[in-house]
């Protein structure tokens, strides 16, 4: 029988694989600690997700577990002996990681040295797949030639056209600690590939939004936008006149190619995971198409100071990931991801307020 263990199983990423996998008929163990509520206060507390989870997944058992506990996880890692791991646990803000820069090192980095060594002494051919992020590549994009165009930023040169590809320099540029701690172990998790031949890979997400995010200012770009419109709240631009760009991935579409990496996996393998340029949206592209949505006119205020490390314009490249895995493409269009965020929150603050 397959054995998935997910980590942060609930928050946005893990909760979708515990879903998408619960539908084929996988035991799934997920391992939270709800450290988000810790990290953004009551706005980031995710329980409400893991109670939906133990409601409507019948496969799905929780874990209430820190994965900075080297001894629990090596001991639940004995016991379970899963057959398939997603690691989507982390500390994920640059704002925070600056002022807590113990907490976060020991959760990114730490915390992910833990679950490989815990894989590699009790279920060593076991699929890892890790939930990076493309901040590994630091501030180095924003020295690509950009043009600055009516609502977004865009790259200058042809090469860059199709967005970031994973051989992009990780080096000799300003990362964020939150950057560099996601560096730490997302070398570990190629290394460990590499040097025990353990099937690993490394997901270096773009924007990873959906329904199930509970997104603030600090971390949550798309769901914390989209949540500021509906309650007429005032959203904050920080620097780049509001024209930066992202790529948003539904993390649906994460959970599908998770499963196609588990069918087909490589060692030590790296994939920059985003919605590329079809799915690419500036904020000030998603104030226009959030308003088109809900009728709402978005309400914001500017400062000059751009946060540190922030991409200007970054667009995930897929070609690596459509190469190896053909069968596997974005489903879910950006406009379905907005309507489908607007939904969700429309329906928890009728509920929570």
């Amino acid at each position: 029988m397959n054995k998935l263990l997910v980590t942060g199983s609930s928050g946005l990423i893990g909760s979708e694989v515990v879903r998408h996998f619960n539908q084929i008929g996988w035991k799934i163990y997920g391992v939270d600690n709800n450290m988000r509520a810790d990290f953004f206060g009551p706005k980031g507390d995710t329980r409400w997700n893991q109670n939906q989870l133990l409601k409507n997944c019948d496969n799905f058992e929780h874990i209430e577990l820190d994965i900075r506990n080297r001894a629990g996880v090596l001991k639940l890692f004995e016991e379970l002996r899963p057959t398939h791991i997603v690691h989507t646990a982390a500390q994920p803000s640059h704002d925070l990681a600056a002022s807590r820069p113990f907490d976060d090192f020991d959760v990114n980095a730490v915390g992910t040295l833990n679950l490989l060594e815990a894989c590699r002494q009790f279920c060593g051919d076991s699929p890892f797949a890790h939930m990076s992020t493309n901040k590994v590549y630091g501030d180095a994009p924003n020295s690509l030639n950009l043009v600055e165009k009516e609502s977004r930023w865009e790259y200058g040169d042809k090469e860059y056209f199709d967005g970031i590809k994973e051989s992009f320099t990780i080096d000799q540029s300003k990362h964020s600690l939150f950057g560099a701690s996601k560096v730490a172990a997302d070398i570990m998790v190629q290394e460990y590939g590499r040097y025990f031949n353990l099937p690993t890979c490394a997901l270096r997400g773009g924007c990873l939004t959906g329904p199930n995010h509970s997104g603030v200012e600090l971390h949550g770009f798309l769901s914390y936008l989209i949540k500021t419109n509906i309650v007429e709240g005032e959203y904050t631009i920080f620097g780049y006149k509001g024209k930066q760009v992202r790529d948003n991935i539904h993390s649906y579409d994460v959970a599908k190619f998770i499963e196609a990496f588990f069918n087909n996996p490589g060692y030590g393998e790296v994939y920059n995971i985003g919605g590329g340029r079809a799915n690419s949206t500036s904020i000030l592209e998603a104030f226009d198409r959030v308003e088109g949505i809900t009728g709402k006119k978005m309400k914001y205020s500017y400062s000059e100071k751009n946060r540190e490390g922030d991409h200007i314009c970054y667009i995930s490249d897929l070609s690596k990931m459509k190469e190896h895995y053909p069968e596997w493409d974005i489903t879910k269009p950006l406009q379905l991801v907005f309507e489908e965020i607007v939904d969700s929150w429309e329906r928890r603050l009728a509920v929570h307020g």
